[in-house]
């Protein structure tokens, strides 16, 4: 190896370290005084059966899996609360095809659904949220085909959309992103 190259490759060794990238899960949000997180249930203003509990689980998963916190659904006892009001569950129809027969309805083949809430997530005896966010929305969709009613399309797709809610709102509110 020339001198030249040796050069080079630590010349690019420096370049990438100081490029502004930095590894998921290492957050600017993260008080190292925090060590247990209260999720209590999240309230639900959606009237979507068990949507409250669905998303409570899943952000509790979401921040186990950052192994930095013990997480527990409660509101004492904690240094943190992670606490949610879902505020809108809308399942709107985006795409649509012919019915089979002539005389046949159009009908919906593709479903939007959107979940809205206003979180926070706050220090224990702290007035103001570490980080907070009135308007959260996070959307998925899913196909209806014709041999489906749509209902396992829908659970599936609300698994999604749950799943993604968590991993973004702990995404967002420990790495400030």
């Amino acid at each position: 190896m020339t001198r030249g190259s040796r050069f080079g490759i630590l010349a690019l060794a420096l370049a990438v370290q100081g490029c502004g990238y930095a590894l998921v899960g290492r957050g600017v949000n993260v008080d190292p005084s925090i060590k247990r997180i209260g999720v209590p249930l999240f309230t639900d203003r959606t009237g979507r059966a068990g949507l409250d509990q669905k998303v409570t689980q899943k952000v509790i998963e979401e921040l186990l899996k950052r192994g930095r916190f013990e997480v527990v659904q409660a509101n004492t006892d904690v240094d943190a609360r992670v606490e949610g009001d879902l505020t809108a569950f809308t399942e709107t129809p985006a795409g649509f095809a012919p019915g089979a027969a002539a005389d046949a309805r159009t009908r919906a083949s593709r479903y939007v659904i959107m979940l809205t809430a206003d979180v926070a997530y706050t220090k224990t005896g702290e007035k103001d949220p570490l980080w907070s966010n009135e308007r959260f929305t996070v959307t998925d969709g899913y196909d209806v085909t014709e041999d489906s009613d749509g209902l396992m399309d829908s659970e599936q797709a609300i698994d999604r959309l749950t799943t993604a809610f968590a991993r973004r709102l702990v995404s967002e509110m420990l790495e400030g992103f």
